[in-house]
């Protein structure tokens, strides 16, 4: 899987060119029902890039990732890894809010996901952070749950790739808040000091002995 890793089919020159290409996109049915198109934030060259999986009420309305009660969690999670927002770029698998945050729908996916391809190879960054199942769904090309890989550092088109839960999973399941927290550990230690991040090293290696049956 290529993961934007230079094909580039929209071959766009920079994200604010990207973000021109999408326009006021009606491309699906999510275009007629949204607010606004939710674009992504942080930095363009950031070395982490964080992927979730669409916006939500309060995203839909202020055109911004995970500003509700999972963006204030998100915060405290990458603190917890040594990283503020600004340090890592946000983005979902779909631009727009589907109606009653039910599952994004094959189609939707399959319009949008092209985007998110292209703000990958433009960010080109060394590690993505799938937050749930939709995200790393589209980034390993598996249909192994969340709960089965998540915390298990593995690569793909070239880049590492850290599954984890997303956020809001642990404002409906308190079990899980822990969880996220180990989780986000993992990251601190790979971009912390003396990590392969950190030290210009490159990414790490993949850590498990069965990740290729994830590909």
């Amino acid at each position: 899987m290529d993961l934007g890793a230079g094909a580039g089919s929209l071959a766009c020159t920079d994200l604010e060119a990207l973000h021109e290409h999408i326009g006021d996109c009606h491309r699906c049915p999510l275009g007629d029902t949204r607010t606004c198109l939710v674009f992504g934030v942080g930095d363009p060259d950031a070395r982490v890039m964080l992927i979730g999986e669409a916006p939500g009420r309060n995203e839909d309305l202020k055109g911004e990732p995970f500003v509700g009660a999972a963006g204030k969690l998100l915060d405290e999670l990458l603190a917890h890894a040594g990283l503020h927002r600004s340090d890592v770029y946000i983005a979902n698998v779909l631009k727009c809010r589907p109606p009653g945050n039910r599952n994004p729908a094959p189609v939707e996916i399959e319009t949008c996901t092209p985007f998110l391809s292209e703000q990958i190879r433009l960010i080109d960054p060394d590690v993505l952070v799938t937050l749930g199942n939709f995200a790393t769904r589209f980034v390993l090309r598996t249909e192994e749950p969340i709960t089965a890989i998540r915390g298990r550092v593995t690569s793909a088109g070239g880049r590492t790739v850290l599954p984890i839960y997303h956020p809001a999973a642990a404002i409906y399941d308190r079990t899980k808040r822990d969880v996220l927290f180990a989780d986000f550990e993992i990251l601190g230690s790979m971009v912390g000091t003396g990590g392969p991040l950190a030290s210009g090293a490159g990414v790490p290696p993949e850590q498990t002995a069965d990740q290729e049956t994830l590909f």
